[in-house]
C-alpha cells in the first residue's frame, strides 16, 4: 500500500458486512426526494464500484462554487479525482440478517450526495441503511430533476442522452449553485434553505418508511436495484439524522421537526441557519463532533444554548483537523495540496475518520438502543483519547460575574 502521501483513496469501510450503494429518485420533479442509498450488501463478483464523482456536470458545479473558471476546472479534477471510486458496490443485492437501523444523512454547502462515501459506507458495513440526500434547495454545487418533454419531442422519441441516464419522456434539468446576490442578506436565505433541507431528509425517511412496507415505489433513475428486497428490512423505530456543516444545522432543524428521529450527530455544524427559537424544542440527544480549525466562539455558543440537563448533549472535537476532514476530499489530494486547498489537516486523515466513526457508532448504539458493540467506543463520546478534545478547543469569553 505505500505510505499516505502515496497511497490516495476512500478507505474501504471495516465493518463485517459488504457495502452497497444504489439512487433513488422518487418523482421527478425538483419536489420529490433523491438520494444515494448505502446498506449491507451481498458479495458479489459483478458488481462495479462507482465513479465518486458521477458525471462532468457536478465538477461544473463544483468549479462554480469554488469559483474557478469551468475549462480551467476540467483539467485540474481530471487530473486530481478523474479515477477515484466509491467503496461500496452499485445495485449490489441487499442482504442483511436482522433488521436494518437507519441514517438520514444531509451534506454540506456546496456538496452533493456522493462526497461522503467514507462515513456512509461505514455505517452501512455495520448494519446501517443510510439514506445521503443531494438537497435541491440550490445549496449543492449541482443536482438534477427531470421536467416532462413538450409533446412534440416526445413524438421524435430519439433524444440526445445526457451523462446520467433519463427516462424516456424527461427532460434533465440541472440546478446549480445559487451564491448569495449582492447587498444579499444571508441569514433570510440559509434559514429558508435550512427548513427545505430538512422537509428533503424528512422526505426521504417517509419514502423508506413507504418502501419498507412494501408499497410499489418508481424510481425514475430505472436502476437494476430491485426496492422489493428492502421490504420489510428496515427497523424504522431506531431512525437518526446525521450531518457535515450545512447539514449539521439541517439535522438539528430536522430533530425539531420530526420526532421519528431518536437522536442526531452534527459533524462541524454551521449554526447560522438556524433560528435560536427552535432550540428549545429539539428534545433528542444531540452529538456534536467538530474539527479543531473550523469553529468560532459565536457558533459553539450557538451550541450551547442547545445544552441540556436532562437530554444528553455531547460535544467533541477532534485533533488536527480542518473543515473539510468529513468529506472524501481529505483522502484523495497529496499532503501539498491538500494542506494548500485547506482539505486535510495535520492528522492522518483515515485516523481522524475512524474518530468520527468510531464515536458516532457508540453514539448511535447508546441512543437507538442497538445491540451491538459499538459500545466498545464509548470513551471518544467524552472525548477521552489522545487525539480528541473534550468539549471545544475555542475559548468562550465569559462575561465577568
Amino acid at each position: 500500500m505505500g505510505n499516505s502521501c502515496t497511497h490516495l483513496g476512500i478507505p474501504p469501510a471495516k465493518g463485517p458486512n459488504a457495502v452497497g450503494c444504489t439512487d433513488f429518485m422518487m418523482d421527478h420533479t425538483a419536489k420529490g426526494s433523491f438520494f444515494r442509498l448505502y446498506y449491507p450488501c451481498q458479495e458479489t463478483e459483478k458488481a462495479e464500484k462507482p465513479d465518486w464523482v458521477p458525471c462532468r456536470e457536478y465538477f461544473n458545479g463544483l468549479a462554480d462554487f469554488m469559483k474557478i473558471n469551468r475549462s480551467l476546472s476540467k483539467g485540474i479534477f481530471d487530473h486530481l479525482f478523474g479515477s477515484f471510486k466509491i467503496p461500496a458496490y452499485m445495485d449490489a443485492p441487499f442482504k442483511s440478517n436482522e433488521k436494518c437501523p437507519v441514517v438520514i444523512f444531509s451534506h454540506g454547502l456546496g456538496a452533493f450526495r456522493t462526497l461522503y462515501s467514507a462515513i456512509c459506507a461505514e455505517l452501512a458495513s455495520r448494519g446501517f441503511i443510510v439514506a445521503s440526500v443531494e438537497h435541491r434547495d440550490q445549496s449543492a454545487s449541482a443536482t438534477y430533476y427531470f421536467s416532462e418533454k413538450p409533446a412534440s419531442e416526445r413524438a421524435k422519441g430519439n433524444s440526445p442522452k445526457t451523462s446520467a441516464s433519463a427516462p424516456e419522456d424527461l427532460l434533465m434539468e440541472w440546478m446549480y449553485y445559487r451564491a448569495l446576490r449582492h447587498g444579499e442578506r444571508e441569514f433570510p436565505l440559509r434559514n429558508q434553505q435550512v427548513k427545505q433541507r430538512a422537509d428533503e431528509c424528512i422526505l426521504a425517511l417517509d419514502k423508506l418508511t413507504e418502501i419498507n412496507a412494501g408499497a410499489a415505489v418508481r424510481n425514475v433513475l430505472h436502476t437494476p436495484f430491485d426496492w422489493t428486497t428492502l421490504e420489510n428490512s428496515m427497523d424504522l423505530c431506531r431512525t437518526a439524522i446525521m450531518g457535515h456543516s450545512f447539514g449539521g444545522a439541517t439535522a438539528i432543524e430536522a430533530l425539531c421537526k420530526e420526532v421519528k428521529f431518536k437522536c442526531g450527530v452534527a459533524l462541524d455544524a454551521w449554526m447560522f441557519p438556524l433560528n435560536d427559537e427552535i432550540f428549545p424544542r429539539v428534545k433528542q440527544p444531540i452529538f456534536f463532533i467538530n474539527s479543531e480549525k473550523f469553529q468560532w466562539a459565536g457558533n459553539i455558543g450557538r451550541m450551547r444554548q442547545l445544552d441540556s440537563a436532562v437530554i444528553q448533549r455531547k460535544m467533541i472535537t477532534i485533533r488536527g483537523t480542518v473543515h473539510q476532514s468529513f468529506p472524501d476530499f481529505t483522502f484523495l489530494t497529496g499532503n501539498w495540496i491538500g494542506k494548500l486547498m485547506k482539505l486535510k489537516g495535520e492528522i492522518d486523515p483515515e485516523l481522524a475518520i475512524d474518530l468520527s466513526n468510531k464515536a458516532t457508532l457508540a453514539f448511535l448504539q447508546r441512543h437507538l438502543g442497538l445491540e451491538k458493540n459499538f459500545n466498545q467506543w464509548d470513551l471518544l463520546i467524552d472525548g477521552e483519547d489522545k487525539n480528541l478534545i473534550q468539549g471545544t478547543n475555542v475559548i468562550l469569553f465569559q462575561s465577568a460575574i
